[in-house]
């Protein structure tokens, strides 16, 4: 087992600034090289406690944002916009960033936060969440429609 310190949020793990425990092929090919964590060592205790404080202070004020943006994202359906057939069926399917892309007006949202549950793969109406803070979760209602 390697012990690492993550420097980004990773799904599942953890949050940056947290002390985790993973395999060591996991550290080595995936976290480390895509600077999503860092080789835990004394000297770098230090700077765990930094980002630990730094967090704490934009944790007070982006949950008064996330907030403000879930109310946002909740009042009206997000449309977007995909090639489609005569049946209704698209070609391809609705991704995340597709969504995220359409939410953009409104709230920065990145892709990875959001979930849907079944793929979005014809016109009509869906419901994915939004994870904007730990506790504050939108559900926001995407409206797929052809493009013209």
């Amino acid at each position: 087992m390697a012990k690492v310190i993550l420097t980004h949020e990773v799904n599942g793990l953890g949050v940056a600034g947290d002390v985790v425990d993973v395999k060591d092929g996991y550290a080595r090919n995936y976290l480390v090289p895509r600077k999503l964590a860092t080789p835990w060592s004394a000297g770098a205790e230090k700077s765990i406690e930094a980002m630990r404080k730094a967090r704490r202070a934009r944790e007070l004020a982006s949950i008064e944002d996330a907030q403000a943006a879930r109310s946002a994202l909740q009042s009206a359906p997000v449309v977007v916009s995909a090639k489609a057939g005569d049946s209704g069926r698209l070609f391809g399917a609705v991704t995340t960033a597709d969504i995220a892309s359409a939410i953009g007006s409104r709230a920065a949202v990145d892709k990875r936060r959001i979930q849907i549950a079944q793929p979005i793969k014809a016109l009509g109406d869906y419901q994915v969440t939004v994870s904007l803070h730990d506790g504050v979760v939108a559900t926001v209602d995407v409206q797929v429609v052809a493009a013209k």
